[in-house]
């Protein structure tokens, strides 16, 4: 696809791709992200499911995601890489700055004069009527509440009680579906109009939205998700001052893309220094969990 027929997009959010695991739906992201040139991209968590990793399984088509991103930022697109649980393995790398690439636990951006707040959402997982209270704390109760999670992540793991993740509960509790998806977007709408902020955008629970959400006294906010890559096959565009959700079923162009094998082929030697870097340090992370990437 020449670059004269992508699509200027100011900013895309995408969130839950969960490379590494066989619910990916690699192929068809990397289709739409052919089609498109955004300004900043945000991958708001779970991009990377270091949970599940297998050795045996990180097929090509995965490789080809992370390699074309790192071309993105080649090709001067800014990119934040906030964390998720599924790769909570990277919070120890909150701060991290390498050309365009920024790794951020939370995200505040101002898009046209009106403050946005971008976060994965499972800091929400512990307990909705305790992580509410911790949150309005302001930015240390928020890491704070990053901690907690990852610390009963790891008794969890290693006790055989297994990780929390709301998405999980959701999908295992029909009859709590409502309830869950309610809870999770009252927090954290009320969190955002307390604290001033226009737009909230989130992650965590597969379910792509975008509506306003009003309180009793007359403040409003409105909640984002750009839901996942596994099921919905969706994203968040802004441009203009106008948010929308993309839906891969609702895009012919995407679907079209024309498979680029030779663009997209993972070749060190012939990467730029930039994406020569990123490539090397992810590849050392993953090593840690007995992945090899080729």
């Amino acid at each position: 696809m020449q670059s004269k027929e992508k699509r200027e997009v100011e900013l895309v959010v995408i969130s839950d791709v969960h490379l590494g695991t066989y619910g990916c739906r690699a192929e068809e992201l990397l289709n739409y992200l052919r089609t498109i040139r955004p300004r900043t991209l945000i991958l708001n968590g779970d991009i990377v499911d270091i949970w599940q990793f297998s050795k045996s399984y990180f097929p090509a088509s995965h490789m080809k995601v992370i390699m074309y991103i790192t071309k993105l930022l080649s090709r001067g697109t800014e990119v934040y890489y906030i964390t998720g649980n599924h790769d909570e393995l990277l919070r120890k790398f909150e701060g991290f700055s390498i050309g365009g690439l920024k790794v951020v636990n939370k995200l505040v951006l101002d898009l046209h004069g009106e403050p946005a707040w971008f976060f994965h959402g499972d800091v929400f997982d512990v307990t909705m009527e305790h992580s509410k209270w911790l949150a309005k704390l302001g930015g240390k109760g928020y890491d704070l509440l990053i901690m907690i999670n990852t610390v009963v992540n790891w008794f969890g793991k290693r006790f055989g009680t297994g990780r929390i993740s709301l998405s999980k509960r959701i999908k295992d509790s029909v009859k709590g579906a409502v309830k869950h998806i309610n809870d999770f977007e009252g927090t954290v709408t009320d969190i955002a109009m307390q604290s001033g902020y226009r737009y909230v955008v989130c992650g965590h629970i597969h379910q792509p939205a975008l509506k306003h959400v009003y309180s009793n006294d007359g403040r409003s906010v409105f909640y984002l998700n750009s839901g996942d890559w596994v099921e919905n096959l969706s994203a968040l565009e802004y441009q203009d001052g106008t948010w929308q959700i993309y839906k891969y079923a609702d895009d012919p162009v995407a679907q079209k893309a024309a498979d680029q094998h030779s663009e997209d082929a993972v070749d060190l030697a012939k990467m730029d220094h930039t994406s020569s870097v990123l490539f090397t340090a992810m590849r050392a992370e993953f090593a840690m969990k007995g992945v090899v990437l080729q």
